[in-house]
């Protein structure tokens, strides 16, 4: 058994390592490589050998599954969620909603049932995300607009695929579409997401800082993995998916600081288990079917792309954005990838889809992988050809359409408002839910196991022990959420904020009462429930004391501070010093341009007037650093300044490297002798007075002259004919010679 699942991984791996590299070689994603190495190690291609057992890749593909949705979770971030606005939340709606009933109204029109149309259209309603960075990299977009809001979309599609997971899993087992069933599905998911976004965001973040200085890569591995494979057990136990406790673990570390260094020391992990996922995928694909089912392919690749476009770039003139970026946005998001797979897993594994659909879906997938950034550079001709034909009146209503809604965004007042109601509407939600888990929690637990201790008292103890654990959190609802940062202030009078704050004053009230009396009505009557519940506010109410009203407050803002620890460690704005300086903890890119500089000829404090004050690499700190000091790659700098100088420093420090196709091979980095010629630079000079290191980027091993070797040639004046032995490119090697 053992020997089996060794030879068999060590099978896909060293085949998925040679197509992988074949791939990289023509440019092509390395995903479609790894589905061309599953299916070369499948039966169905017979000249090579195939898996002893299939069981064993599906063992190993599930561990995939749970480390992809991690990976994803880590780059979602509840953070991220709250931030992207109303733009990406709708367009991602329209697209899943649109697609979801092209999906299955294509479904039908091929023969398939409804179950099997659902499937399929939950697997065409979802872009794919490494897909599309892979493809926005290549082509050093990332930085354009539109990418922004097509990673909030893809983002908020994430979340709504793992809805529709647990979704088609209820319609799955009970075989049918019953509302009820899909509300009690939907609601039972949001509670466990919320819950656990509670306790992870208050716990979490504060643990790992307590245990910072032991937290080496090994270890924050150890640690991280720990985290992911336990909240998927215990996801499964919720009775979910493992996929959904993954993701839900790593959105909850995504927030935190630690958030770069779990992607990083985790990435080899997904890397490794994410190719055998996708080469279980590849397992997948039968030639014949593929032969037998050619048109669908087609249709269905062709519905991927041209509804994609369609309902892409609508959703996002519906939001206000301009005909470009709706356009370049819905061009962007014209493949299926990785939620397809695990979907149409799904269905195989609970039995409910058919299996020619799986090979159908997987070939759908590597068309429109293959044509991604073929639509994506198409999306400017596109634009230019309908804006030179679209008539002048759509195209003067959409242009004030986006101006009217960019204005109103950007309006103070609604502004205002709408924080004041979001504040309001996130404060009921949050503590009526955690109310709701306590009582559920007693009933189901604490009942049952007092009623065995002792049966005259159980009720009466189990009520008082209830409303004891749900008391802090009734009177944390019943107390009005703090006012903000100076905006509410600013931009609504006292006047206009007195009737809705007694409005939400009465109902908070009300709905902490509510609370109170269902709790006693289920083992009273609700008379007597009634009753006893204006009491025990009554109660409750008097508790608000100074005393007790502060500490709610600094637990509020402990999970606040916990939440959005990331952007505040980030940009420093919790670090406040004196004035308006406070410190920032900046995490260094691939992209800085200071990079490998000392601290003294960056420039920095000249350029943008902060001040570096301490650089951590590692597990080293270094405390004011001087001005030799040079910064790398994964350090992290401290530095003071206002928010606008942090603000206007940010992007330049923690910028990542964009994809240079130019870079040089290897291959043309070697050991080479140059003979100069009388027009060389070098002639007359010394190699340190023209700095070769650093002009030509080029290391001088020694200096031949009339057959002599000098290996320390630094001092020594060049003239023409000498031979010089260089380690560089042979571009650097021309220039010198």
């Amino acid at each position: 058994m053992i020997e089996s699942l060794i030879s068999d991984l060590a099978f896909i791996l060293l085949l998925g390592a040679g197509v992988t590299l074949l791939f990289k070689w023509i440019r092509q994603p390395v995903v479609l490589g790894y589905i061309v190495a599953g299916f070369l190690a499948s039966p169905n291609f017979e000249p090579l050998p195939s898996v002893t057992t299939e069981a064993n890749i599906e063992f190993w593909a599930q561990i995939g599954i749970v480390v992809l949705l991690f990976s994803l979770g880590l780059e979602f971030s509840f953070k991220k969620l709250m931030n992207t606005g109303g733009s990406a939340v709708v367009t991602a709606l329209v697209i899943v909603t649109g697609m979801m009933a092209t999906g299955f109204a294509i479904g039908h029109l091929l023969g398939f049932t409804h179950i099997n149309s659902l499937f399929l259209g939950g697997m065409l309603s979802m872009s794919s995300t490494t897909i599309i960075i892979k493809a926005f990299t290549d082509l050093n977009l990332r930085q354009k607009k539109f990418a922004s809001l097509v990673f909030a979309v893809l983002i908020v599609e994430d979340l709504f695929a793992v809805v529709m997971m647990v979704v088609l899993s209820s319609i799955a087992l009970n075989n049918s579409v019953e509302g009820g069933e899909m509300l009690m599905s939907v609601s039972k998911l949001a509670f466990f997401l919320i819950i656990w976004f509670l306790v992870g965001v208050f716990i979490l973040p504060s643990a790992l800082n307590r245990f910072r200085r032991y937290l080496n890569n090994e270890t924050l591995l150890v640690v991280s993995m720990g985290l992911c494979l336990g909240m998927a057990v215990f996801s499964v136990f919720c009775g979910f998916s493992l996929a959904l406790g993954a993701f839900v673990m790593g959105s909850i570390l995504a927030g935190t600081s630690y958030a770069e260094r779990i992607e990083h020391v985790t990435t080899p992990v997904k890397d490794l288990f994410g190719s055998v996922f996708f080469i279980s995928v590849g397992m997948m694909v039968q030639p014949d079917v593929i032969v037998q089912y050619w048109w669908p392919i087609l249709l269905l690749s062709a519905v991927v792309i041209g509804g994609m476009i369609i309902f892409g770039t609508f959703g996002m003139l519906a939001t206000g954005q301009t005909l470009r970026v709706a356009i370049e946005s819905g061009f962007s998001l014209t493949q299926i990838g990785e939620f397809a797979f695990i979907i149409a897993t799904l269905g195989m594994s609970l039995g409910v889809l058919n299996h020619e659909i799986y090979p159908i879906v997987v070939a759908v997938s590597v068309i429109t992988t293959f044509t991604t950034p073929y639509f994506i550079r198409m999306a400017d001709p596109v634009y230019g050809f309908v804006e030179r034909h679209l008539p002048a009146k759509l195209h003067f209503l959409i242009t004030r359409y986006s101006a009217e809604v960019k204005n109103r965004e950007e309006g103070n007042t609604r502004q205002a408002w709408t924080a004041l109601v979001r504040r309001y509407l996130w404060r009921i939600a949050l503590y009526s839910i955690i109310i709701v888990a306590i009582s559920l929690t007693c009933h189901n637990y604490l009942m049952p196991y007092l009623e065995k201790l002792m049966p005259s008292w159980a009720t009466l103890v189990g009520t008082v022990v209830t409303l004891t654990l749900m008391a802090p959190f009734l009177l944390a609802l019943c107390l009005p959420p703090p006012m903000g940062q100076g905006n509410e202030k600013a931009h609504l009078t006292a006047r206009q904020l007195k009737l809705p704050r007694i409005i939400m004053m009465v109902f908070r009230l009300l709905l902490a009462l509510g609370f109170v009396v269902h709790e006693l009505s289920r083992f009273y009557s609700l008379k007597v429930g009634l009753l006893m519940g204006i009491g025990v506010m009554l109660i409750l109410i008097m508790l608000l004391s100074r005393r007790l009203n502060l500490r709610l407050r600094h637990i509020e803002s402990k999970f606040l501070a916990n939440l959005n620890e990331r952007e505040l460690r980030r940009s420093g704005k919790n670090n406040n010093l004196v004035s308006d300086l406070h410190l920032a903890y900046i995490h260094v890119g691939y992209g800085c341009p200071f990079v490998g500089e000392r601290l003294i000829n960056s420039n920095i404090r000249q350029r943008y007037g902060i001040s570096i004050v301490m650089i951590q690499r590692g597990t080293n700190i270094i405390v004011v650093p001087g001005g030799d000091t040079r910064i790398f790659p994964g350090d992290v700098i401290g530095v003071i300044g206002t928010d606008e100088q942090i603000s206007e420093v940010l992007p330049a420090i923690d910028a990542e490297a964009a994809t240079d196709v130019t870079q040089p091979e290897l291959t043309d980095f070697r050991l080479t002798p140059v003979t100069l010629s009388a027009s060389s630079p070098l002639i007359g000079r010394t190699l340190a007075t023209a700095d070769v290191r650093r002009n030509y980027r080029t290391h001088v091993v020694a200096l031949e002259r009339n057959e002599e070797f000098f290996d320390r040639p630094e001092n020594i004046t060049m003239n023409p004919g000498d031979r010089l032995w260089i380690v560089g490119t042979q571009k650097m090697a021309a220039q010198l010679k």
